[in-house]
């Protein structure tokens, strides 16, 4: 039986609104935004009726293909803004400036942020629920596709080509990931991992 699409297009547009405070008005810091944000639409997900709600089992298997997967994009990345910065004369400025929304923030409260709050909730929602939920009403394929476009766009509030692109590099990995296995675990692991590195203890910036 397939889905329908007003109770995901409605929390589309709650996302949407969300990330327009995040990244646009300039009230409170960024970490805290994207990390009420993120836990919003993790409520969202876990809570509306329909939603089925799957358990995540963090064994071995599923541990490892996050700390794999996440090794794998972050050298992805690193290529990508190698190439980047020499094809676009304004991606390393747009880049830094990815970096500067966290100023003032002390390091260590990022990386917890995170890796235990921002990542597993971004992914319940966008992985375990969006894409879920058009994947049921729409194939595997096209559900893949219209969540990662999906989780690209809401991030054109940054007004940043290279943030929204990265957006859709990574929402496109960890949403095959989540399309192959069917499983939250190594997209939570993946997206936590990798997000937690990148924004402290190795950035691009």
């Amino acid at each position: 039986m397939k889905t329908t699409l007003a109770m995901p297009a409605a929390t589309v547009l709650v996302a949407a609104l969300l990330w327009f405070g995040t990244f646009y008005l300039t009230f409170s810091t960024f970490w805290i935004k994207i990390t009420v944000s993120s836990a919003c639409l993790a409520v969202l997900a876990l809570r509306l009726p329909g939603s089925n709600p799957e358990p995540v089992n963090f064994d071995r298997r599923g541990v490892a293909l996050g700390i794999i997967s996440a090794v794998i994009l972050y050298g992805v990345f690193w290529i990508g803004k190698a190439v980047s910065t020499r094809i676009f004369p304004f991606a390393g400025h747009q880049i830094e400036s990815i970096y500067g929304k966290g100023e003032g923030t002390p390091m260590w409260i990022i990386f917890l942020l995170l890796l235990l709050v921002t990542g597993p909730c971004e992914e319940i929602y966008w992985r375990g629920y969006l894409q879920r939920n058009l994947s049921e009403r729409f194939g595997g394929l096209r559900g893949w596709i219209f969540a990662s476009a999906i989780y690209a766009g809401v991030h054109i509030w940054s007004f940043n080509f290279m943030l929204i692109g990265a957006a859709g590099v990574a929402g496109a990995f960890w949403g095959a990931i989540y399309q192959r296995t069917g499983r939250l675990a190594p997209v939570i692991v993946s997206h936590s991992l990798w997000s937690a590195v990148v924004f402290t203890l190795a950035p691009f910036g």
